[in-house]
C-alpha cells in the first residue's frame, strides 16, 4: 500500500480499465473511475465510481480539481493532462506514453495544429489501433509511476 496515493481515471474511453483494477490490487492503490455514463465496475473497496453530468468537460473537471502530487491520472485528453501536471500529478496515457511537464507543451501544440487543420478540411488519420504492446507499455509505466510515490 502507497498511504495517500490515488488512481484516477478518465474513463469514458479508457482501453485499460481491466488492468488498472489488477494493478490496484496488487498495489492496495484505490482508483476512482471517473466518467459521464454509468458503466459496470468491479465490487471491491479499492474501486470507485464517480458519475459526472453530462456537461463539457464535467470529468476532466472533477479529475483536475482532486489531481495532486500523490495522483496518477490516467487520460489520453492532452489539455487533461496539462491540467494534472501542472496540479503536481503524474500521468500516463492509455498506450503508456507518460505526459510530463517536459512533453506537455509540445503535446498541448501538436494538438491545436491538429484542431487547426481538421477544421480547416483535411483529412487527417486518427490515432493508430490500440496493440498489445500498447497494453504492455501501459503497465510498465503504471508501476513506474507507483514506484516513484512508494519513494515519496
Amino acid at each position: 500500500m502507497i498511504e495517500n496515493a490515488h488512481i484516477l481515471v478518465d474513463a469514458d474511453a479508457c482501453p485499460v480499465k481491466e488492468e488498472i483494477y489488477r494493478v490496484a490490487y496488487r498495489t492496495e492503490v484505490p482508483v476512482t473511475i471517473v466518467s459521464n455514463s454509468h458503466f459496470r465496475v468491479p465490487d471491491h473497496p479499492l474501486i470507485a465510481r464517480e458519475v459526472v453530468s453530462d456537461s463539457f468537460d464535467a470529468a476532466d473537471d472533477w479529475i483536475a480539481e482532486r489531481a495532486n502530487a500523490m495522483s496518477v491520472v490516467i487520460t489520453a485528453d492532452i489539455l487533461l493532462a496539462d491540467r494534472c501536471i501542472k496540479a503536481g500529478a503524474s500521468v500516463i496515457a492509455p498506450n503508456g506514453k507518460p505526459f510530463t511537464a517536459n512533453s506537455i507543451g509540445g503535446a498541448v501544440a501538436t494538438r491545436a495544429i491538429m484542431a487547426d487543420l481538421r477544421a480547416g478540411g483535411d483529412a487527417i488519420g486518427g490515432p493508430p489501433p490500440f496493440t498489445k504492446a500498447d497494453r504492455s507499455r501501459f503497465l510498465s509505466a503504471l508501476d513506474q509511476s507507483l514506484v516513484r510515490l512508494r519513494r515519496v
